[in-house]
């Protein structure tokens, strides 16, 4: 919506089904072309499809046929990712590749399926993937989902050596908790809270809550916007000679 906001066409892709190993609902259908249409509302045109980024063909042939739609490509948005949770040697072989596979296989995929149109027009364009301060540091509880934002700055910063060349940047976002339902959920709260019978929401907006004090800046987490608001200035002419960085958006988290 916020790349929209400013004038650009936009293709939306979605998994729009809950996954086995992941303890949280995720987006559905009805919500990708809510938000299509209100893409559509500014007067931008939306191309939207169901798409599982772990089935590299699929994701190339709805990529392909949008781009064909729209007529070019310029920027890429590697949003798509999960997180599950556990103890490393508790983990089942499932669950880690299912982590793996959606945060840094598909990004890896996305990249494949995308980056070839950039290069096609000449013009040079901004790749961003969405990482996370879980890709700077470890956080206990999570192990693979650190594995795969450890990769996904790995993925970044070789491909903006890669791609400097042909004037496409590469970045990739690093935010804290974020207001999303990835954060906010049952599983989540537990593991903040694991004294508290039940914990809640609640629990960690209170004032002196274990969530507030991981920042510096004493709030649970940033908001949606916070992290869009990063994403525009590294897809914009404002970030045209930032690239292979971290941009960290933590209120102070890594501190």
């Amino acid at each position: 919506m916020r790349l929209a906001e400013e004038g650009a066409d936009v293709i939306l892709l979605d998994v729009c089904e809950d996954m086995a190993t992941i303890p949280y609902p995720l987006g559905t259908e009805d919500e990708l072309r809510e938000t299509a249409e209100a893409v559509e509302k500014l007067d931008r045109r939306a191309v939207w499809a169901k798409v599982d980024i772990r089935n590299a063909e699929h994701l190339n042939e709805v990529v392909s046929e949008a781009v064909a739609e729209l007529g070019g490509l310029d920027i890429v948005s590697a949003g798509a990712g999960v997180c599950g949770f556990g103890q490393v040697l508790d983990l089942t072989v499932e669950e880690w590749k299912e982590q793996i596979d959606v945060n840094l296989t598909g990004a890896f995929n996305t990249a494949k399926a995308t980056i070839p149109h950039i290069l096609a027009h000449g013009r040079g364009g901004s790749v961003i993937f969405t990482a996370s301060t879980c890709g700077l540091e470890a956080v206990q509880g999570i192990g693979h989902y650190n594995a795969s934002k450890h990769g996904v700055v790995a993925l970044t910063k070789t491909l903006a050596i890669e791609l400097g060349p042909r004037n496409v940047r590469v970045n990739a976002l690093c935010p804290t908790n974020v207001a999303t339902p990835m954060v906010q959920n049952d599983t989540t709260w537990k593991l903040f809270f694991p004294d508290v019978e039940n914990p809640s929401q609640a629990d960690a907006e209170a004032p002196n809550s274990i969530v507030r004090q991981m920042h510096v800046i004493p709030i649970p987490w940033v908001e949606p916007e916070d992290i869009s608001a990063g994403l525009l200035y590294l897809a914009s002419d404002d970030g045209r000679y930032v690239t292979g960085t971290t941009l960290v958006i933590d209120a102070g988290r890594l501190l």
